[in-house]
């Protein structure tokens, strides 16, 4: 996820951009290890640029966010959407308006259910 961070937001990168940007020191062969480990999952794709590759993310934040999710939510809540909102809730600060967005969302969510 850091490496794909890094291509989202420089849209795309060499193996040295993205070595630069990470918190850890990474040896440059284990940078380019997880990318083509990311190319081979077909979550980043490359382009020639003279000798070195540019690697820029194939799916988008928003995608790799339900996917993160959803395997959070089946590994560590044993498939439970329920488990996961009330840990994210129980342990995140929310403001008052957070609180009432939630709500609207949680309504409609319920609205739909009962017209079923």
């Amino acid at each position: 996820m850091d490496i794909l961070s890094i291509l989202w937001d420089l849209e795309s990168a060499t193996v040295s951009e993205v070595r630069e940007r990470l918190a850890d020191d990474r040896a440059y062969n284990t940078v380019l290890s997880m990318l083509r480990i990311l190319e081979a999952k077909n979550l980043v794709g490359h382009s020639k640029e003279g000798r070195a590759h540019r690697y820029h993310a194939l799916v988008d934040r928003e995608e790799a966010g339900r996917v993160a999710l959803g395997r959070l939510r089946d590994k560590l809540f044993k498939g439970s959407a329920e488990m996961l909102v009330t840990q994210f809730v129980a342990d995140e600060p929310l403001s008052p308006g957070a609180v009432r967005r939630l709500r609207r969302q949680l309504d409609r969510l319920l609205e739909k259910e009962e017209e079923r």
